[in-house]
């Protein structure tokens, strides 16, 4: 089966730096991949390289077909991208949020109105769509912007950090809507996080990275597996090839701020 998302050689450097060191690999079509790593390890360069927010030094990347530095307009109509910065504009309600999106994809106003009512409700929140965001809880505020991402029915939904900054509660409520987008869709996924356990459940399979380069690659089963111990968890396999040890961190302004910080840091 050909690959929706695809790496080849792919690497960037700022000036002497190099954030990302020729990274290959593929992700098939339905699969929820997942980039893990430490802060700095290149997990934020490479997906704003696959979103065509920037461009690589050299190697290529494609999805669905469309490289992103030859075809950028085309491949960012197949994509859906929900970055750690805050997206969602807190004067505006859950609606308006969504309708203002629909604009940047040329989506007509009656199909615009009836996806974002959809797209609402799939993520949970047709009761809070008349409400200002800066209202919304963390979690809400996160859903909201995962259905901003999926108005135009991408290919591939990335996702820099999901659930970042949010309570164990919203973080779960997170997992299960995005669980659901691939049970109901069949949407390639590509994420980043430090969250161990979300990583061992939402992934098919996992890419570990550490200084640019990636370490591991595989199942959550088979990298745990690979430690020779039955009760390897993934935390475990994280630390034994990145060599460092697991750093984790809502209102619509904690968001905003732990999210802030999550950029600064990577």
């Amino acid at each position: 089966m050909t690959a929706l998302v695809s790496l080849d050689h792919l690497t960037r450097r700022f000036g002497e730096f190099t954030a990302v060191n020729a990274i290959t690999l593929e992700v098939a079509p339905g699969e929820v991949f997942g980039l893990l790593g430490p802060n700095g390890a290149g997990k934020s360069t490479t997906i704003k390289m696959l979103t065509t927010l920037l461009q690589p030094t050299s190697g290529a990347a494609t999805i669905a077909g469309y490289d992103v530095v030859r075809r950028p307009a085309q491949a960012r109509r197949v994509i859906g991208y929900v970055p750690q910065a805050l997206s969602a504009d807190g004067a505006l309600t859950g609606y308006e949020n969504l309708l203002i999106f629909a604009r940047l994809y040329d989506l007509p106003r009656r199909e615009a109105a009836r996806r974002a009512r959809q797209a609402l409700e799939f993520m949970g929140l047709a009761e809070a769509a008349d409400k200002l965001a800066r209202n919304y809880s963390g979690g809400m505020i996160r859903r909201l912007e995962v259905a901003q991402a999926l108005l135009h029915e991408p290919h591939v939904l990335f996702l820099d950090e999901p659930t970042v900054g949010l309570d164990p509660v919203a973080r779960k409520a997170v997992w299960q809507r995005l669980s659901d987008i691939r049970a109901q869709t069949g949407m390639t996924i590509f994420l980043t996080t430090h969250y161990m356990e979300e990583a061992d459940s939402l992934c098919q399979r996992v890419a570990i990275m550490s200084h640019g380069e990636i370490s591991a690659i595989g199942s959550p089963d088979e990298l745990k597996a690979s430690l020779g111990r039955p009760d390897a968890t993934l935390d475990d396999v994280f630390e034994r090839f990145t060599g460092d040890q697991l750093e984790t961190g809502g209102s619509y302004r904690d968001t905003s701020r732990a999210r802030r910080t999550a950029a600064r840091l990577s």
